[in-house]
């Protein structure tokens, strides 16, 4: 009869893990890590506004970093940080043990942050390759580029593949393989458009997630997890990310990527 009650567990944990495929992580880490303690703790900093804190609940920040393997103690390049969402809480989280860097169109948080009190310890690396605009599709493009930075342990860049045509996003993602110390961690999350679904203005903030695992593995990564923490159901991925049924409600893929 015990050895019936065993295999019924197993069988039953195995089911559970189908049911929820690659949202594992919220089933098999039940450890608190310090760096969620000093995490908690930029979320509830002056630094951040009430619109950064509305976001909270629908970006899922220790959830997302967590998936991704992230820990206080490492080297991390936040690629294109915009207005610095995630920088108000990677930059304090690592300021102790860890080194934030800031990589590729930084200068909002150049201006807002850097130096400020709970950001000293920012480094923004600066970029030498020309980027261009399409005025036609409003997708940019960058020239090639390296990062001139010790090799970093991660590199996450998120809703902002979308923003670059096919040799912005080769040279980016070129640029991450090459930051990155063997074993390191390229996190992506972005808006879903529906796997082939040709380009149109109205899906130009979306991007196929196939299309993004082939890019980035061609880059030499492997893809070694996905989750679904940003999975929208009511999100039909018809509509423009701005568009006000859909605006904050976005179906996104959240992809992990392993440098060999």
């Amino acid at each position: 009869m015990k050895k019936i009650i065993i295999s019924l567990l197993g069988l039953s944990f195995s089911m559970s893990l189908l049911a929820h495929p690659g949202g594992h992580e919220e089933e098999m880490r039940v450890k608190p890590a310090k760096w969620k303690y000093k995490l908690s703790e930029a979320m509830r900093a002056e630094s951040r506004g009430e619109k950064d804190a509305k976001r909270d609940m629908n970006r899922k920040p220790i959830q997302t970093l967590d998936f991704f393997g992230f820990s206080d103690d490492m080297s991390v390049i936040e690629l294109i940080p915009g207005g610095g969402w995630y920088t108000k809480l990677l930059a304090p989280t690592l300021a102790e043990r860890g080194k934030y860097y800031g990589g590729l169109f930084t200068g909002r948080i150049e201006e807002n942050l850097k130096g400020k009190e709970g950001f000293e310890n920012i480094t923004i690396l600066p970029v030498e390759a020309k980027a261009s605009r399409s005025e036609t599709t409003r997708l940019n493009s960058i020239e090639p580029f390296e990062f001139d930075v010790e090799p970093v342990d991660m590199v996450l860049t998120f809703r902002n593949y979308h923003n670059f045509d096919k040799t912005g996003r080769m040279n980016i993602n070129d640029a991450a393989f090459k930051a990155l110390k063997s074993g390191g961690i390229y996190g992506v999350i972005d808006h879903t458009r529906r796997h082939m679904t040709p380009f149109s203005a109205d899906q130009r903030r979306r991007i196929d997630p196939v299309l993004a695992i082939k890019e980035i593995q061609d880059a030499g990564f492997i893809l070694e997890d996905y989750s679904m923490l940003h999975y929208k159901e009511a999100d039909d991925l018809t509509k423009e990310v701005g568009h006000e049924s859909v605006t904050g409600k976005t179906d996104r893929w959240t992809l992990k990527f392993r440098k060999p």
